[in-house]
């Protein structure tokens, strides 16, 4: 039987959307309408969902943003400048398949959205992430373009692991700094913030990289409607207060089985004798490990400086992938349209 791939409206169709999502194992907060309608408007795109269905049961999800300027035309997952979490193609109802007919079944979802690229849009450019998308065979046999990216994910659940196996994992710096921050003198708190607190961690990353001379594109204003919009615990703003007061953050997304280091986390300025960012993590990976969820991404692995920090926690190297088709350079043409939009 082949593939028919339909397009859903974000709108009128967003319950069936999100009931997709939900059965997917390859998906999280960022696939839900709510925020796919959030990353159109934040970046002046128009959003396509793709499902591909065998008779009637849903198979496949592909999010796509169509970004268009004058003639020319480029398609998107997740969305151009976006900073979203991961988005690209996701699966249904394949686990217990056996594998030639997973096989087939992947070629044939792939291809209907090939096909139904070339006929709707016939974009110039195309890019997309497959970051929880392993089987990127169908992109190569149709010409894409497919180049390596790379994350590391802390293991949490699993064979009963208890927070001090997690914890005897770390490297030994990490290890002190964490286990020796309650014997200083800073008044300190790791806690759950609100939306204020995602507009904190939010600027003060944009300050960082202010501060290197880097563009930043994430707007306060479309995490906090993220953090609003989305169902609770989908966006988790955990916060380091010293004597009261903001000092550092991480923007954690979670799904069912895994929690995102989405955002924050950078050099804080505060003089403080603790390791803000070490218990920061900590606090995210033990409350993930009590909610009995199975992994910690903490997004990317592709920046020397950023890897050894990140290395402490004994990550495993996990690979993700960036397809890409057509003219290049267009990228850099949407990059500068979100300089001075």
């Amino acid at each position: 039987m082949t593939i028919e791939v339909t397009e859903l409206d974000p709108w009128q169709d967003a319950a069936e959307w999100d009931r997709y999502v939900e059965r997917s194992d390859g998906t999280n907060p960022f696939f839900r309408a709510d925020a796919i309608r959030l990353q159109a408007q934040d970046t002046g795109t128009t959003p396509h969902l793709l499902v591909g269905y065998k008779g009637q049961e849903a198979v496949g999800l592909f999010p796509l943003f169509e970004f268009t300027r004058g003639p020319i035309t480029g398609m998107f997952s997740p969305a151009p400048q976006s900073w979203s979490c991961y988005l690209g193609p996701a699966l249904l109802n394949v686990d217990k398949l056996k594998q030639r007919k997973a096989d087939r079944r992947i070629k044939r979802f792939l291809e209907g959205c090939f096909a139904w690229l070339d006929a709707e849009i016939s974009p110039l450019y195309t890019r997309i992430v497959a970051a929880e998308f392993d089987d990127v065979r169908p992109f190569v046999w149709n010409e894409f373009d497919v180049e390596p990216s790379y994350t590391y994910v802390v293991d949490l659940a699993g064979g009963g692991r208890s927070e001090d196996d997690l914890l005897d994992r770390f490297s030994s710096d990490a290890r002190s700094n964490i286990r020796n921050a309650d014997e200083g003198e800073n008044d300190y708190v790791i806690e759950e913030g609100d939306t204020d607190d995602v507009e904190r961690i939010v600027e003060q990353v944009a300050a960082r990289y202010e501060n290197q001379g880097r563009a930043f594109h994430l707007s306060p204003a479309f995490a906090r409607s993220l953090h609003r919009v989305l169902p609770d615990g989908s966006i988790r703003p955990y916060v380091c207060r010293v004597d009261g007061e903001f000092v550092g953050g991480i923007l954690v997304v979670e799904s069912e089985t895994t929690r995102y280091r989405w955002q924050g986390g950078v050099k804080p300025d505060a003089d403080v004798d603790i390791a803000i960012n070490d218990l920061l993590d900590w606090h995210v990976m033990r409350d993930g490990l009590r909610a009995e969820l199975e992994r910690y991404d903490l997004v990317g692995a592709g920046v020397p400086s950023i890897n050894r920090y990140k290395a402490k926690f004994n990550p495993r190297l996990v690979t993700n992938y960036v397809i890409t088709s057509g003219a290049f350079g267009f990228d850099l043409a949407v990059d500068r349209y979100r300089k001075y939009r």
